[in-house]
């Protein structure tokens, strides 16, 4: 049974914990305002380039003049994971769930015989999936902890070095893993492939006038344009909904670990109140008892 020293040492700690806790509460609730706020402004840029992009790409269709960004190589053995994480943890499952999602479609593209290939952004990721890919595999690992507001020319980077990779013809097929934020306590672990560009159909009204264009340049040349933009949008848009799911997850985690540490300081007060009273009773048994004998 501990003494009163260590019940009254062992509360001071959680109180200082519980400090600490709160504190990153309090600051991950601010940053994650500012994060939530760039995640939905993105949104609408990103939602209407890709419905752009999808109504070029359908006039083009898969044609020999198409560029490769659309038309792939024709191949799909080689895959490249780009997997977006967090620099730090205390965020409760946000990079396991990340991580996690990454390694079971790596698992099951292995498992159909094909070659995984993993890019790893932020320490975290990086952590979890070098245990289950051999260092040959992890072909690059950009790292974002010097950086302080994630911005579109981190995404450009990003998606050239990416670019530049499949145009060496280093992989077939590259997939990004990142969290899509909803709110404060949902943030769902969201796979997209961005290489071969794949976008949803375009739904037109019964006339099918959502296709009635010219383009100036042929859409050939403007897709050869606009596809490179099309993956560092992508890029910087998960980069974006990562940030924000981040520091809801860790306004969330920090919630509960301030909620928890209280409940614990609550219990140990409570075991300190009667290990006391009990050492107290004692003592007035002996002060008694010897009383009695004289």
């Amino acid at each position: 049974m501990p003494s009163l020293k260590d019940l009254k040492l062992r509360i001071e700690s959680v109180k200082s914990t519980r400090k600490i806790t709160k504190a990153m509460q309090m600051v991950a609730a601010a940053k994650l305002r500012r994060a939530q706020e760039a995640a939905e402004a993105g949104r609408p840029y990103a939602e209407r380039f890709s419905a752009v992009m999808a109504g070029l790409a359908g006039s083009v269709g898969d044609s020999d003049t198409a560029p490769k960004l659309l038309r792939g190589t024709g191949s799909d053995q080689t895959h490249l994971l780009v997997v977006l994480t967090a620099e730090r943890g205390l965020c409760g499952g946000f990079n396991a769930n990340i991580s996690k999602l990454a390694v079971e479609h790596g698992k099951k593209l292995i498992a159909e015989g094909k070659t995984v290939k993993v890019l790893t952004v932020g320490k975290k990721g990086y952590e979890v999936l070098k245990r289950f890919h051999p260092a040959e595999n992890l072909v690059g690992h950009v790292d974002l902890s010097e950086v302080k507001q994630v911005g579109y020319a981190n995404a450009q980077e990003i998606a050239q070095q990416v670019i530049n990779a499949y145009d060496a013809g280093e992989f077939d097929v590259a997939t990004i893993f990142y969290s899509k934020f909803q709110n404060v306590v949902t943030q769902i672990p969201t796979a997209q492939q961005i290489i071969p560009a794949k976008f949803d159909e375009v739904e037109g009204d019964e006339t099918g006038a959502a296709a009635q264009y010219d383009y100036e340049p042929d859409e050939e040349a403007i897709l050869a344009d606009l596809l490179p933009r099309g993956v560092a949008t992508q890029i910087f848009s998960a980069l974006l909904e990562n940030g924000a799911s981040e520091q809801g997850a860790r306004m969330s985690a920090m919630d509960n670990a301030t909620r928890n540490a209280g409940e614990m300081i609550d219990k140990l007060t409570i075991q300190f109140n009667r290990s006391r009273q009990a050492v107290i009773t004692s003592e007035l048994i002996e002060i008694i008892s010897g009383a009695e004998a004289l």
